[in-house]
């Protein structure tokens, strides 16, 4: 049998190759495209950082941002707010790869958040839904305000209800622990120089040659010093003008060994009726706000200050209380200032001690506070927590 005969049978035997369906082509390109802005990100972690830095520094000063372009802009800060939530997401995944751009000592409240979103799908899920509501709510508010005042407090309750739900089963999960600001582990800083042994661990896990490498083994084994007889590698001296900086890095507190679970200790009975009182105290003040028809009433003001300060008071104390903990409740007293900016008390008091100050201003200083009344005037979570 000759063979050209076997290979036009061979060939005529094997099934026509079907051509690649073009749905399923461009199905396939968004992950690849997530994947490729995701290696963009890691690789220019700290360009990206200031660029969202200035864009959301944008979105407080521009003129007229509360005014005629309020949903435009307030639409640019949220989805600044939520694109630098992927973001933050991206660079964890790729520092927990890269051990080298990883803080040495993480702060207490990374290793916490860490832990549980790690432990926990159900954490994770929750904490990021609260994070998404917590960034979008000013917008849902203006765009529920144009259908009315009726449909903007139902908006205004839901978004409550949703975040006082979300805090509880956070809670819930955690085995009756407080909760922490926020819920999800912050951005670790990332130098905007990294040292070239950082840069080939970045470039081998994007999968690129390293070819340089003796430049690079240079430049890490410059910092370093190898004794002649035993060829054991030693590091440099600090810099002379920055030796107490460079102890204290290296200092190991109590909570930097304690397990991260430990950090923040199971509430008492006390300590659970103090965080549930801090957790259903917005929704309560709101429902109290949208029943009452005069701005200046002092009733749904005085029952939301109330909560908040049975909180502080009722709350677990002494030397059982950790580090994280406090940390915690020092953020709650500094966003207990919120209260001088709402309802009664800002009718009464803070209102005309802004109007003085801002008469006082240049005209460019006064027309951003102006706008900035407009906002705290009328919108409920334009001073929210």
């Amino acid at each position: 049998m000759s063979p050209p005969a076997d290979r036009f049978r061979s060939n005529s035997s094997r099934p026509p190759s079907k051509p690649q369906n073009p749905i399923q082509s461009i199905f396939s390109m968004p992950p690849q495209w997530l994947h490729m802005y995701g290696d963009f990100i890691t690789k220019n972690a700290h360009q990206v950082s200031q660029i969202e830095s200035a864009l959301r520094s944008l979105t407080y000063i521009i003129p007229g941002r509360f005014r005629d372009a309020e949903i435009a802009s307030e639409t640019l800060h949220s989805g600044v707010q939520l694109l630098s939530l992927y973001h933050d997401a991206v660079l964890r995944g790729a520092i927990t790869r890269i051990p080298g751009l990883s803080p040495k000592i993480p702060s207490p409240h990374s290793r916490y958040t860490r832990f549980w979103t790690a432990k926990s799908r159900l954490y994770r899920r929750i904490a990021l839904l609260l994070q998404i509501v917590q960034y979008t709510e000013l917008l849902w508010e203006m765009a529920a305000k144009r259908k009315g005042e009726r449909v903007r407090w139902r908006v205004v309750i839901l978004l409550e209800v949703i975040k006082a739900v979300c805090r509880l089963l956070l809670m819930r999960v955690t085995n009756s622990r407080p909760l922490v600001t926020p819920p999800l582990p912050e951005r670790d800083p990332i130098p905007p120089e990294v040292d070239q042994s950082d840069e080939d661990a970045l470039k081998e896990l994007m999968g690129e040659d390293i070819s340089e490498t003796n430049g690079s083994a240079k430049a890490v084994h410059e910092k370093e010093w190898t004794m002649p007889r035993t060829g054991s590698s030693l590091p440099s001296l600090p810099n002379p003008s920055d030796i107490s900086s460079y102890l204290m890095s290296r200092v190991l507190t109590a909570d930097d060994i304690k397990p991260a679970a430990k950090l923040l200790n199971t509430l008492s009975r006390s300590g659970q009726t103090a965080e549930i009182l801090h957790i259903l105290s917005p929704l309560v003040y709101a429902i109290a706000l949208s029943r009452s028809k005069d701005k200046k009433s002092w009733t749904p003001w005085l029952i939301g200050i109330s909560m908040e300060y049975a909180a502080r008071q009722l709350r677990d104390r002494g030397l059982r209380s950790t580090a994280l903990e406090n940390e915690e409740w020092g953020k709650r007293y500094w966003a207990a200032g919120w209260w001088t900016m709402r309802g009664a008390f800002y009718e009464h008091f803070t209102k005309n001690l802004i109007g003085g100050v801002r008469r006082r201003m240049p005209s460019l200083v006064s027309g951003i506070l102006e706008d900035y009344e407009y906002l705290w005037e009328n919108y409920y979570f334009s001073t929210s927590a």
